[in-house]
């Protein structure tokens, strides 16, 4: 196991970065998707580049789509059982043996059936995932692995992704996937066994 030394994370916490506006569905796709091209809004629906004032007349940080109240939580926009297949098939294919053994661990004491957890790396052959979770597991796959295509999250993942989520769903999921890639990479770099925790 290798050890982590506090002072070379470096973390500037009054960093704030806004997105683009988005359209809230794409041309031809259900209005419950997300889109995928960025597109102009009206003026009167563009966000001010002033941000609010608190009550001492000093300006806030703007809040991200997940971060606008303190408790919310990607499982609010995502089914948690989802996001626990999601966690453990990024682990699976980042070869992360401690989000694995954790993953199965409490995806266990969640409910989650031996079949489904067994079976989640041959998901494409196995009858036991909606055609939801099958969405998140392909876009899971894509986004986990970047490196093997020239075009890494092709539209037909994407868009059959934004047929089952909403908006703030995509962006949980998306945030989830990547929470997940963040973490594999960090137990693997530091060798961190499986079981240790």
């Amino acid at each position: 196991m290798r050890a982590i030394r506090p002072s070379t994370a470096i973390v500037n916490q009054n960093a704030t970065r806004t997105l683009p506006p988005t359209a809230h569905t794409a041309p031809g796709s259900p209005s419950s998707g997300a889109s995928r091209a960025p597109r102009a809004r009206p003026d009167s629906q563009r966000a001010t580049a002033s941000a609010p004032a608190d009550s001492g007349g000093r300006a806030q940080p703007r809040r991200g789509l997940v971060g606008a109240h303190p408790h919310v939580r990607v499982e609010q926009f995502v089914p948690a059982p989802t996001l626990a297949l999601v966690h453990l098939r990024a682990s699976q294919i980042n070869g992360c043996s401690a989000c694995v053994d954790g993953g199965v661990k409490s995806a266990t004491k969640a409910g989650e059936t031996a079949e489904r957890l067994a079976t989640v790396a041959a998901w494409r052959e196995a009858p036991y995932f909606s055609d939801a979770e099958r969405a998140a597991l392909a876009l899971t796959e894509a986004a986990t692995r970047l490196a093997d295509s020239t075009d890494p999250v092709p539209d037909e993942i994407w868009d059959e992704a934004a047929r089952h989520y909403d908006e703030p769903g995509m962006a949980a999921l998306v945030l989830a996937i990547a929470v997940v890639n963040v973490f594999n990479r960090l137990n693997r770099v530091t060798r961190q066994p499986a079981g240790a925790w």
